[in-house]
């Protein structure tokens, strides 16, 4: 379910990460190489990015597939970023919420995309929805699992926790109210990358002190792109990457 990445480096035109490459986000839309799930990836995208000298990211969403998106390619062609986070959206259940419901999500610094789908949606996250304050669920940009991913992991950014506690948290209280969901997550807040891999692709190519890219797949064939272990936690700036192995939750 879904395609997303995400990078840090120098200032480049989005072309360059999404539409550029012959196995870019672009061409995922509609013939991703790595999906475990869904094949297509037409129910809406988002990119974000991060201008200089503003903490607060952009963001484009549509509704429709990105191919069906004639703006998005001049747009593309002309934005510069150092900092992007883009996604393209397989639905995990029909839904009326149109471009609210695509990825990346958005509050004050930072941009989420999930990945993945929570097994037994709505019903097996009642309990987690309940511990939320009635304002983070009255504010959710949409009715999806994705959606309520992203108030748990938001109130633990609100609380204090840094990016990978606040993922790896998030990740691991949905597991275990959810068992059976995937979990592949992205955050950034323009300065660093956390991610999951939690049933489903991950992958990062590292380009040391000067990018980092993180990505559900390659869109390339570069030989440096490394896959992340399942049930791993990665951390990434523009200088280096982490990996953390996750544990299962416990009954």
């Amino acid at each position: 379910m879904c395609r997303h990445l995400a990078f840090l480096g120098p200032e480049i035109p989005l072309h360059e990460l999404i539409v550029g490459p012959k196995l870019g986000l672009y061409r995922q839309a509609w013939a991703p190489l790595h999906q475990k799930h869904g094949t297509v990836n037409a129910d809406g995208f988002g990119v974000g990015w991060y201008a200089e000298g503003d903490p607060v990211p952009a963001r484009y969403r549509r509704t429709g597939p990105m191919w069906a998106d004639a703006n998005f390619p001049d747009l593309a062609r002309v934005v510069r970023s150092g900092a992007v986070l883009a996604a393209v959206r397989d639905a995990t259940e029909p839904g009326a919420d149109g471009e609210a419901a695509a990825a990346p999500f958005a509050a004050g610094p930072w941009l989420f995309s999930h990945n993945g789908a929570v097994r037994g949606w709505p019903s097996s996250l009642g309990g987690a929805a309940a511990g939320l304050p009635a304002e983070a669920l009255l504010t959710l940009e949409a009715r999806s699992d994705s959606a309520l991913v992203w108030a748990l992991a938001l109130q633990r950014l609100r609380t204090g926790a840094e990016l990978g506690q606040a993922l790896a948290d998030t990740v691991l209280q949905v597991a275990a109210a959810a068992p059976g969901s995937r979990l592949n997550v992205l955050l950034t807040d323009g300065t660093a990358v956390t991610a999951t891999a939690w049933g489903d692709t991950l992958w990062y190519l590292a380009d040391p002190g000067r990018s980092t890219v993180v990505a559900s797949e390659p869109y390339d064939d570069d030989p440096h792109w490394v896959e992340v272990p399942d049930r791993t936690l990665l951390a990434a700036t523009r200088t280096d990457v982490l990996l953390t192995p996750l544990k299962e939750p416990t009954a």
